[in-house]
């Protein structure tokens, strides 16, 4: 679909009530298809200040096109729903693209891409009750925590609490763990070896007073092979993301296709590596996608 922004705008200038007439109007489903997986196409990296994919370091700062690719992403078969901030979602549901389709707010985006405060990352985007109040059907939140970074236990700390405030609501929440480092030149790196991956998992299965609602929203090891063993530390369902745009995407691929074979491992969350494709065929990345489940 072509977006037409200008509506848009006159809708949110004119009727921003519109917005929530939209979500209370919106059908809804349950999270899982009834295969029991689940395929959600990921856009909540712009809040961040992450505009970046691949070479293209301002890919996704164009609205219109970041909208068009994720209304085709939404409406190719097997695509569950989204994952976005409230700006995305807000348009998302003035396009009528999101009826029928798996709802996950994003809920902090504090720690900027390449701030010094980057793992201070606080709750600036939807609050328990913000998803609740707009029949969304889950959060997601980022926990990266480097062991020589005090910053780190803001973040966990406050992931904690908003684990217990989802469960309270009965809501489920996406926490995605990294053990993070900075590197010689201070920018901010996650480390894949099993190890790493191993000790996240632990540390965020254990956060809050309950983990009745808790997911997980792990990466792939760098060897795949680890897979196995580390999806062992932890009986909550877990979804794989996506991560960094690079130039083998099937690679990608078959390192999802194994660890989707895990019992624990329930679907994908997939963000800019299918909107924007090296080819540029987002209906085909994305179909790939949803063909591995």
């Amino acid at each position: 679909m072509t977006v037409d922004i200008s509506e848009l705008v006159h809708l949110r200038s004119h009727r921003p009530e519109a917005i929530a007439e939209a979500a209370a109007r919106r059908t809804r489903r349950p999270l899982l298809n009834p295969s029991g997986r689940l395929m959600i196409v990921a856009a909540d990296h712009p809040a961040r200040g992450a505009l970046g994919v691949g070479g293209r370091g301002m890919a996704m700062a164009n609205r219109a096109d970041l909208l068009e690719r994720l209304c085709l992403a939404l409406s190719r078969p097997g695509v569950d729903g989204v994952l976005a901030t409230a700006d995305i979602l807000d348009d998302l549901l003035l396009l009528g693209a999101l009826d029928g389709k798996v709802v996950l707010g994003s809920m902090n985006r504090g720690g900027l891409q390449g701030a010094s405060f980057e793992l201070d990352d606080r709750f600036t985007g939807h609050r328990p009750e913000d998803i609740q109040r707009l029949g969304f059907d889950a959060g997601k939140l980022l926990l990266r925590i480097d062991y020589d970074d005090p910053g780190s236990l803001t973040t966990l700390e406050s992931t904690a609490r908003a684990v217990d405030a989802m469960a309270a609501r009965k809501l489920p929440v996406f926490v995605e763990p990294f053990i993070s480092y900075r590197d010689e030149r201070g920018r901010l790196r996650n480390d894949l070896s099993a190890e790493a991956v191993t000790k996240s998992i632990a540390i965020a299965s254990g956060l809050g007073g309950s983990s009745a609602y808790t997911w997980l929203k792990v990466p792939v090891t760098d060897n795949p092979d680890d897979m196995a063993e580390v999806m062992a530390t932890s009986t909550l369902p877990a979804v794989l993301l996506g991560g960094e745009v690079g130039d083998d995407q099937d690679g990608a691929y078959e390192k999802w296709r194994g660890a989707l074979q895990l019992p624990t491992v329930c679907g994908l969350v997939v963000g800019r590596s299918l909107l924007y494709p090296a080819d540029g065929d987002v209906a085909a990345a994305v179909d790939t996608a949803v063909g591995l489940l």
